[in-house]
Order: C-alpha cells, then sequence, then structure tokens
C-alpha cells in the first residue's frame, strides 16, 4: 500500500484505537451509582474508578512518547490497544466481595497506562502519515472525530448501563479489535529512534502526581489536619518542583520544560489546567446529581448531560472561526466569562430538582467551555515549531489530565465533605440521630441506596436525602463557577493578543528554549 493510500487507513485505525481513551473518560461516570451499589466500594473509592484513569494517563503520557521513540509507533500503539483492551475486559469482570474496590481501581489504573502508550505514538503515526500541506487536514479530522467522542461517552454509557455496567467496558474489545485490524491493513511507519530515557524524570512526575492526588482525595477520610493529608500533598508537591529542576539540567529530559518560557504558551496551558478542573469533573457530578437528586436512570442522566454538549458543540465551531480571524483570545475570555455565568445560574437552580429549570443554563455553561477547549489547546500547539507538535501536544495532554485528577481529587473532597453536613442538617430537623445521617449520607455519596428511609416518615426523608445531594452538588458547582471566574481573569492578562502569523516548518524544543 502506497503511503498515498494509507493515510486515510492509519487515521482511520488511530481514530479507533484512541477513541476508546476519550470514550473513557466520560463514559464511566454515568455508571457509578450502579458500580457502587453492586460492588459497594466506599466514598472515596467510587471516586478513585474515575480518577484513577486520568491520574495514570497524566502520569505516563510523556514516558509513553518516549518508549514509543524507542520501540517503534506501531509497535506501541498495538501494546497499548491490547492492554487498555484486556483492562477493559478485567475491569468488567471485577468480581463482588471484599477484592472489589483494589481489583477495579488496579485496572482502570492499566487502562490509563494503556491510554498513555496509544496517544502520542497515534497523534505521531498520523502525522508521519500525511505530507505537510495535508497533514493539518487529518489532523482536524482526528481531533474533531476523538474529540466529539467525550460527548458520546455519557449517552453510551446510559443506554449500555441499562443493559449491564459491565457493558460500558465490555464495548471496548470490539473496537480494539477493529482497531488491531485497520493497523494491519495500514501498516504504519514502524520506525525505531532509540534514545535515552529519563526514567528518574518519569519516576518524579508520577510519584508528584499520584502523592498530591492521593492526599487531596483522601482528605475527607484522613480529614484536612491528617498527618497523612498533609504529608502527601506536601511531598507531592515537593517532588513535583524536584522534577521540574531534574528536567531543566537533564541532557535529554522527559520534557522539556523550558518551552513554558514561551509566555504564550504558558498563559494558553494555564488556561487548559483550570478548565479541565471543570470540564471531566463535570461528567462525575452532573451524573450523580441527575440519578441521585433528580431521580433520573442512567439513561436519563446521559440525556441530562447530552444538554451541555449542545451548548459545546456550536460554541467548538465558533471558537474555531474566531482563532482563525483573530487569534485564541476573545474566544477563550468570552469563553471563560460565559462558562463562569453558565456555571453560576446553574448551581442556583439545583436546589428546584427541576431540569426544565436548569436546560438554559446547561447549554449556556457548554457554549462557554466549547468556545476556550479548542482556541486554547490549538494556540498552544501553534507555538510549536511543526517537527515539534508531537511534543507540545504531549506537554498539553500531560497539563489537561493532571487539571482534571486535581479538580476530581479536590472537589470530591468537598462533596463528601458537604455532604454529610447537608444530610445531618436537613434529616436532623426530622429527629433522625446523628448515626443514622452519617450512615446515609455515606451511602448517598457513594451512590448508594440511602439508608433508614422506611416508615411513617419515608417520604419526608427521601426528599430530605434528594435536597441534601442537590445542595451539595450547588456548592460544588459555585465552586466550578469560581474556577472559571479565575480563568476568565487569566487569560484577560496573559493571553496574548492577535493569532500565530508564523508557523516554523522545521525546528525542535532543546533545552534552552526552541531552536529553529
Amino acid at each position: 500500500m502506497t503511503a498515498k493510500k494509507a493515510g486515510p487507513w492509519v487515521l482511520a485505525a488511530m481514530i479507533f484505537a484512541v477513541g476508546m481513551t476519550f470514550i473513557d473518560m466520560t463514559i464511566v461516570s454515568i455508571a457509578i451509582p450502579d458500580i457502587q451499589k453492586d460492588l459497594q466500594l466506599s466514598e472515596t473509592g467510587v471516586q478513585w474508578v474515575v480518577n484513577g484513569y486520568l491520574l495514570a494517563l497524566s502520569a505516563s503520557f510523556a514516558l509513553g512518547g518516549r518508549i514509543a521513540d524507542t520501540l517503534g509507533k506501531r509497535t506501541v500503539v498495538t501494546i497499548g490497544v491490547l492492554l487498555f483492551a484486556t483492562a477493559s475486559a478485567l475491569c468488567g469482570a471485577t468480581p463482588s466481595g471484599s477484592i472489589a474496590e483494589a481489583w477495579i481501581i488496579t485496572f482502570r489504573v492499566v487502562q490509563g497506562i494503556g491510554a498513555a502508550l496509544m496517544i502520542p505514538a497515534a497523534l505521531a503515526l498520523v502525522v508521519a502519515s500525511y505530507p505537510i500541506e495535508k497533514r493539518g487536514q487529518a489532523l482536524a479530522i482526528f481531533f474533531g472525530i476523538t474529540g466529539a467522542l467525550t460527548s458520546v461517552g455519557p449517552i453510551a454509557g446510559g443506554y449500555l448501563t441499562q443493559i449491564d455496567w459491565r457493558a460500558i467496558f465490555w464495548i471496548n474489545i470490539p473496537i480494539a479489535l477493529i482497531a488491531l485490524v485497520l493497523i494491519m491493513i495500514s501498516k504504519p511507519d514502524n520506525e525505531r529512534r532509540p534514545a535515552p530515557i529519563d526514567y528518574r524524570g518519569a519516576a518524579l512526575i508520577t510519584a508528584g502526581m499520584a502523592l498530591s492526588v492521593l492526599g487531596l482525595q483522601q482528605a475527607s477520610d484522613w480529614g484536612w489536619g491528617s498527618g497523612r493529608t498533609i504529608g502527601s500533598i506536601i511531598l507531592g508537591t515537593l517532588l513535583i518542583v524536584a522534577f521540574v529542576v531534574h528536567e531543566l539540567r537533564a541532557t535529554d529530559p522527559l520534557i522539556r520544560v523550558r518551552i513554558f518560557s514561551d509566555k504564550a504558551f504558558a498563559a494558553d496551558n494555564a488556561v487548559l489546567f483550570l478548565l479541565m478542573m471543570v470540564f471531566i469533573p463535570l461528567f462525575f457530578f452532573a451524573s450523580t446529581y441527575s440519578q441521585l437528586a433528580l431521580g433520573q436512570n442512567a439513561s436519563e442522566a446521559g440525556l441530562y448531560i447530552l444538554y451541555f454538549f449542545i451548548g459545546f458543540a456550536i460554541s467548538s465551531q465558533v471558537g474555531g472561526r474566531i482563532l482563525d480571524k483573530v487569534g485564541a483570545r476573545p474566544a477563550v475570555v468570552a469563553g471563560a466569562l460565559i462558562g463562569a455565568i453558565g456555571f453560576y445560574l446553574w448551581a442556583s437552580k439545583m436546589t428546584d430538582l427541576s431540569v426544565n429549570a436548569q436546560l438554559p443554563y446547561i447549554i449556556l455553561s457548554g457554549f462557554g467551555l466549547g468556545l476556550i477547549l479548542g482556541p486554547a489547546n490549538t494556540d498552544a500547539i501553534n507555538r510549536a515549531p511543526a517537527s515539534s507538535y508531537g511534543e507540545a501536544t504531549g506537554i498539553t495532554q500531560t497539563i489537561r489530565n493532571y487539571g482534571s485528577s486535581l479538580g476530581l481529587a479536590i472537589l470530591g473532597t468537598i462533596l463528601i465533605t458537604q455532604n454529610r453536613i447537608n444530610v445531618e442538617d436537613n434529616l436532623g430537623r426530622l429527629g433522625l440521630p446523628k448515626a443514622q445521617t452519617d450512615q446515609i449520607a455515606s451511602q448517598l455519596t457513594s451512590g448508594g441506596p440511602p439508608a433508614g428511609s422506611g416508615g411513617s416518615q419515608a417520604a419526608q426523608i427521601f426528599t430530605g436525602i434528594q435536597e441534601s445531594y442537590a445542595q451539595s452538588t450547588q456548592t460544588i458547582f459555585y465552586i466550578m463557577s469560581g474556577i472559571l471566574v479565575v480563568a476568565f481573569v487569566f487569560a484577560l492578562i496573559f493571553v496574548p493578543r492577535g493569532k500565530v502569523e508564523k508557523v516554523v516548518a522545521e525546528g525542535t524544543f532543546d533545552n534552552t528554549g526552541i531552536k529553529e
């Protein structure tokens, strides 16, 4: 097969391979209440099912790119697909009992590692399969389809969960098989470029990210003043600082951190970090709110989140046109402001327990975030030399996924803590003892069925439970609005005006900056 004919086949193969990883960022959130009910996961355990995947993906992404250069990109994509599919099958086969929580979290982490191997290698193969004059169009298709699959997750998850929550994992197996067949047909480049791998840097960034997220996410269990919480956060932060120092001195760094000396690139990534603290966690919190507070089933919860994507899909197109005409700044600044207003108004209606009352603000929130994501991400990549496109993408993906992990950890801990307070207050007024309200709060936050809601007070207790969870989620969405306000102020001050006029065709990042 000639290179000209192979290009579309390689593109299709990589879309099927990477598509699984994007779907899995959102599909699991819909099934969380059913997973928790069946496996009896703990309050924090249920969040680790989502965050273990995100954290492993962010911590392993840069290393995955380096391994692909050493072993060959086709080989690494194939390994990544097999690893992801195997881990998916094992997640779906999670046994019940005391081992369940450790089992599913472990294989969600393995899924994240498989995704981290796949994505950078797949992107590089798409780039290598097209001449430079057609590369932009191919990448637009790649990112357009894989990005859109994030919105497919909630819908597919809703319907699959109605059959069996395990099906959300098993669906990856036929997709993986199609990807493997297409890889065999297209035979993408498998050139090896052995280079030293910065294992010390990989260990530092993995441990730093893991410990910082661990401390934040376990704070609701350990307590904010606990030595384990404070120690994990401080040690994780110090390891990340040590990673940056090490990378600045390394001959062959894992991430060439001096690229952040480009203020525009740094500003774009800071906005993406703040955005992703809201964007991916949104699906977890909106899904549990719709099922636990609104009483919807999984497929209805998927439709509830679909309203967000209506606004998001429209503004993504608008943001792309703004970027092409005048640069990223107008879209990013406006998107952050619109998003902040949308989330604030959405939160204000959550305690009404009415989807219709929230609907326009859900769409408005999606519209705001859709204006930010594409332009900020594309503008950051445009700041890099063309030959370093994959490296710049690896950096932005690491920043984005780490932002998602931190956002879910922080907001999840706040949700658990706030829900205990709200349940105790609301049900305490009905005369329930604190021990019983604590038990109900624990089961509710974890996605399980409320306990102790029988008897003559059943209706009042059930209403109190719904209101408590709505109030807790409302607090989270107000905080999300505040995060977007910070993104708005940051974009207003630091994101530069105008568009990138010069695209550097050749060159690479060295450890002193950008070399053309």
